[in-house]
């Protein structure tokens, strides 16, 4: 078998104990295969009657533990995971799936679906088949959104995101789509700006990373008309995105 990044997955048999570092993960393999999770971060809250040990952070994972766990198989993904901590894994003889960070909805339900017929050895499980079809109509534009993702500093997703893809085929556009970066990190004013000169008309603020709220965040932008979206909604893939696209689209009702 060969990952998203093109390195073998030395696997012998279907996953059994299996580590996700990933949450999005955590509940796509939770959901479609029970009971062979033996680990996952500290940051995988679905299913929310998940109990397994916790090896730390997505991004700073305690390499140990997982190692104590003596997984079969570890997920992980190329933007949320270290390359230093898979190749510890890897060099302790413990097999490593890496899902690429797709930057559309179909590629990353594309990246599961191997993962779960190759590494879990599964059928197509139907919430996965009811995604594809749910997200395959992109819907015409009408709202231009900034959608920060971190304040202090300011970040915003740029082109190439898998939340940028979401909201695009809902209806509502990236005003940073065209940056040269994935997560540009625009200052205040020119944010600020973007409103004041009709780039954008919707502030697009998600509970995750950053936890915006009513009163964190909205306050920058004065007259702005903004929404507050769930994070697992807008950017992680797996069951979540089959009710994820009815909660976005009402947005632009």
């Amino acid at each position: 078998m060969i990952d998203d990044l093109g390195e073998v997955v030395p696997l012998r048999a279907p996953a059994t104990r299996v580590v996700s570092l990933v949450p999005s993960l955590t509940e796509a393999v939770e959901v479609s295969a029970p009971g062979r999770l033996a680990g996952a971060t500290d940051f995988c809250t679905h299913p929310v009657e998940l109990d397994v040990p916790r090896v730390g952070g997505s991004k700073y994972p305690n390499v140990d533990k997982v190692l104590e766990l003596e997984p079969d198989l570890v997920l992980a993904n190329s933007e949320e995971n270290r390359p230093e901590d898979v190749e510890h894994l890897r060099a302790n003889g413990i097999p490593v799936w890496v899902m690429e960070a797709s930057a559309t909805v179909p590629a990353a339900l594309g990246s599961i679906r191997r993962i779960l017929t190759q590494a879990y050895d599964l059928a197509e499980p139907d919430w996965l088949v009811e995604a594809e079809e749910v997200w395959r109509e992109t819907r015409p534009e009408r709202f231009r959104a900034v959608v920060p993702v971190w304040r202090k500093p300011w970040i915003v997703l740029g082109r190439d995101t898998f939340g940028g893809d979401v909201l695009r085929r809902v209806g509502i556009g990236n005003a940073y789509e065209d940056h040269e970066e994935r997560y540009p990190r625009p200052k205040l004013d020119e944010l600020q700006a973007r409103f004041a000169d009709g780039d954008a008309n919707l502030l697009v603020l998600p509970d995750e990373p950053y936890e915006f709220t009513a009163d964190d965040g909205p306050e920058a932008f004065p007259g702005a008309k903004y929404v507050l979206v769930s994070g697992r909604h807008l950017t992680w893939y797996g069951p979540s995105l089959v009710e994820a696209h009815s909660h976005l689209t009402r947005l632009v009702l």
